[in-house]
């Protein structure tokens, strides 16, 4: 399959755009792009993900306090934080809020933009059709393998700089319908409307129903 594609210019995201309220992060992300350099560089759009609002929500790993697991959340805004989970994959997530107070956005599902044969390699998949191409991002687990994201190696690093070889940018593009759900794949507060994701994208990764259209919906930045 021919990975050769030439979007526009991609600037990286300012630390600003971290330090706030992770449901504002999540929202925004939408239409982001996130980055590998390298030969070849990888690049997807971030089409979905979930916020986690810290010490006070139980289904966040800074639920458990400042440790020396967590200690990138309760650091600088912009940061990424990775785990290994069920024994087999690693997760992604970038650090919100101010540097002292925990908060985060998990990335669940990107669609894919560049290096989209090198991604296959690393997820050990073959691509006969473009219905293939979820296999790729569509998941937490998905995504991370294809982007060769590690704890050892990503924990860390600054998401805001494309110094860290794994960034995040913009190239002007903006969603037009956001969705929101509650969030999946959690035991604790599954009732908080705190999955978003881009309406109708093939590369989401779970249910697709029961959400609330965010362009539909103005009054939601008064609620957060």
């Amino acid at each position: 399959m021919n990975s050769a594609v030439s979007p526009p210019r991609i600037r990286p995201l300012p630390r600003a755009f971290f330090a706030r309220d992770p449901r504002r992060v999540a929202r925004d992300l939408i239409g982001k792009i996130l980055v590998r350099d390298g030969t070849p560089r990888l690049s997807a759009r971030i089409v979905e993900g979930e916020a986690y609002l810290g010490e006070l929500d139980p289904a966040a790993h800074a639920a458990a306090g400042n440790t020396p697991r967590t200690s990138v959340l309760f650091g600088p805004p912009g940061h990424a934080y990775v785990y290994f989970i069920y024994g087999n994959h690693y997760c992604l997530n970038v650090t919100c809020e101010h540097e002292g107070k925990a908060g985060s956005v998990l990335f669940r599902a990107l669609e894919p933009l560049q290096g989209i044969e090198e991604m296959a390699r690393a997820r050990k998949i073959k691509l006969e059709t473009t219905r293939d191409l979820p296999k790729l991002t569509a998941g937490p687990g998905r995504l991370a393998q294809a982007f060769a994201i590690t704890r050892s190696r990503d924990n860390g690093c600054d998401l805001t700089s494309p110094a860290s070889g794994l960034w995040i940018g913009e190239d002007g593009f903006r969603a037009q319908r956001t969705q929101i759900t509650p969030r999946i794949g959690i035991t604790k507060a599954t009732d908080r409307p705190l999955r978003y994701f881009l309406a109708q994208n093939p590369f989401v990764s779970g249910p697709k129903i029961l959400a609330r259209d965010l362009r539909l919906s103005p009054g939601l930045d008064k609620r957060v």
